[in-house]
């Protein structure tokens, strides 16, 4: 066929004699039989290849026969058939590989779902894809971004490899998937920038073409699909890249199942094993339980899951269940606590191996009564009883109401204690302070948290008088035995003042034993001081009622007095000029007159008294001081 050579040549269309892998089309002249049997000859050797058949008139070809050309149209027909007949043989031959490729995703999937181990089928992921895809070698890195290192756990050409610790440093294009999360494709690895730092090892090892693919799970890569190809096998093509992307993709939903198969597994098989074991030590705990049965107390076996394994009569009869009924449920749902939290921790607190006691918790049966219960759980240990709890159960309701009353009571006598304008002391019978109440802190200026169990009732008495006090309380003179009425002391303040008091006190039976004494205490500091203001104002009222009687007596007597001295002093003066000079009778009647004025004065001095002076007589009298009495001054 020289006429079609010199056209394909002209054309600059590759021409080979014999057919290669590198020929896609062969022509063949099937204008006479010769010819017709070399194209069924070349069919039967190379199925897959396009044929273009010259032929004349409307002859009847095998189905094979791509394309027929006439021989007188091989100038305008040859090179568009020839094109058309390439292009659809190209187009064939992709739909023939995505086939392919529906396939392999199709037999993967199915191993996916149907895989238990891990390991095996990451193993055969790598080993299909290679195989199919002409791959030298594909492999499975696990990725530990905190460590940058990689675990090999899959490779295709090697099914012993896995667990193969790996440093991601060499492995860039390995860092790079796992840092973007995308596909990386590097096509002539030797000269690629990405590969710089390793670009020797690449070569050496013949490696040309390198493609990661991240395995990603909720926006986390999880591992990376590392395939490689040497320069004869080509570089991948968008529809490998495409294949392959889709495959890491699945084989990451399948690796992510798979490992929580295989932790769900591993959690019933603990269960499994922790609840067998529960059971084979309750078995273990079977001469134990007509001691059980007996208890008054609740009794309950749980397993790891904190469910009920046993329990006996008292603790089902306790949370109101009918027997077995217990048995298999978890204790919350038995015992509905108010804090669903506090048991939980408890039995936590006994699967680490530690004891808990008296563990109050409020409950409420399945009746609807409500109780305060107090807990107490340890272990089981031995070989048969790892992680199984015995949890007993006492109903203390009556007993924490009471407390509780108990409480509310004291807290009342304490207000009502230290409401008190009295100061109370109590002690025991060592002499220790065990109250001291506000008004007691107020007398003598302790703090009660500086006395009470600190100091010694002594302390506040001066010498002797604590041991007076007791022997008083012991006589039964004084209020009858074990009492003292009111009586009158001093006690000693922080500053060591002595301040007196009116004291009650008495000592506290429990039955028939003495076991304290209790003082009450009025402080009469105020009370004194309010005695000694009336005092003083009753001394200077009754100096106010002398002084006014005196000053009323002192004005009668100058009143009275002055009338008569008046005469006397006018009738001296009378005689006084009637009498001559040389009269020896003038003597006296001086005299008379003298005195009368000496008696004036002192009247005028008894009218002038304002208070109530005092001075010395003979003996041990007392006399009304005139001068005193009748001064103005101070």
């Amino acid at each position: 066929m020289p006429k079609v050579r010199e056209l394909l040549e002209q054309a600059r269309v590759p021409v080979e004699s014999e057919v290669t892998a590198a020929v896609d089309v062969a022509v063949c002249d099937v204008t006479s039989a010769e010819g017709l049997e070399k194209k069924r000859a070349l069919m039967l050797r190379a199925p897959r290849l396009g044929v273009l058949v010259i032929a004349n008139g409307d002859l009847s070809l095998e189905s094979s026969v791509l394309e027929v050309v006439a021989p007188e149209s091989l100038e305008s027909e040859l090179l568009p058939r020839l094109s058309r007949l390439r292009a659809r043989l190209v187009s064939q031959q992709d739909a023939v590989a995505r086939q392919r490729d529906l396939k392999v995703l199709l037999e993967l999937t199915a191993r996916y779902a149907e895989a238990t181990d891990i390991e095996e089928l990451l193993h055969d992921v790598t080993r299909k894809l290679a195989e199919d895809f002409d791959i030298d070698r594909a492999t499975l890195v696990l990725i530990d971004a905190e460590n940058k290192q990689g675990t090999i756990v899959a490779a295709s050409d090697d099914a012993s490899l896995k667990n193969l610790r790996i440093e991601l440093s060499r492995y860039p294009e390995i860092r790079e998937a796992v840092r973007t999360g995308k596909p990386v494709i590097v096509e002539d690895a030797p000269s690629h920038p990405l590969l710089e730092d390793v670009k020797e090892s690449v070569k050496a090892r013949g490696i040309r073409n390198i493609a990661a693919f991240p395995l990603m799970v909720g926006g986390k890569v999880l591992s990376v699909l590392l395939v490689r190809r040497s320069s004869v096998r080509g570089a991948f093509n968008p529809r490998e890249i495409d294949f392959l992307a889709t495959v890491a993709h699945a084989t990451a939903i399948a690796f992510r199942n798979i490992r929580q198969l295989d932790r769900e597994r591993g959690k019933r098989e603990q269960e499994k094993t922790a609840r067998l074991a529960a059971e084979e030590r309750v078995h273990e705990l079977g001469r134990y339980a007509s001691y059980f049965a007996h208890l008054s107390d609740g009794v309950a076996i749980l397993d790891a899951r904190a469910c009920v394994l046993s329990l006996n009569p008292a603790g089902e009869k306790l949370l109101d269940l009918s027997p077995g009924e217990a048995v298999g449920r978890h204790v919350n749902a038995l015992a509905n606590p108010t804090d669903d939290g506090l048991l939980l921790d408890v039995l936590y607190s006994v699967s680490k191996g530690q004891v808990r006691t008296d563990v109050d918790l409020h409950a409420r049966t399945g009746l609807g009564r409500r109780l305060t219960l107090s807990l107490s759980a340890a272990p089981l240990t031995g070989d048969a009883g790892e992680g199984v709890a015995i949890l007993t159960m006492r109903d203390v309701t009556r007993q924490r109401q009471m407390a509780d009353e108990l409480t509310r009571t004291k807290e009342y006598l304490e207000r009502l204690i230290d409401s008190s304008v009295d100061a109370i002391i109590a002690a025991d019978m060592k002499g220790n302070v065990t109250l001291f109440n506000k008004a007691a802190e107020h007398v003598t200026g302790y703090k009660a948290e500086e006395v009470v169990g600190k100091l010694h009732v002594t302390r506040l008495y001066p010498d002797g008088i604590a041991r007076d006090v007791m022997a008083r309380l012991r006589s039964g003179e004084h209020g009858g035995p074990g009492r003292l009425t009111t009586s009158r002391y001093e006690i000693i303040s922080n500053t060591g003042e002595a301040s007196p008091v009116n004291m009650t006190a008495s000592i506290i039976h429990d039955g028939t034993h003495e076991v304290g004494t209790v003082g009450l205490f009025i402080d009469l500091r105020d009370r004194l001081n309010l005695e000694r203001k009336l005092t003083d104002v009753e001394a200077r009222l009754l100096e106010s009622e002398k002084n006014a009687v005196i000053v009323a007596l002192a004005g009668t007597t100058a009143h009275e007095l002055n009338q008569p001295l008046t005469s006397v002093t006018g009738y001296a003066e009378l005689l006084k000029r009637k009498l001559k000079g040389d009269d020896p009778a003038n003597r006296y009647v001086d005299i008379i007159y003298r005195e009368a004025e000496r008696m004036a004065e002192i009247v005028r001095k008894i009218g002038k008294i304002t208070r109530y002076e005092t001075t010395n007589y003979v003996g041990n009298a007392q006399i009304v001081d005139l001068d005193k009495a009748s001064s103005h001054e101070e």
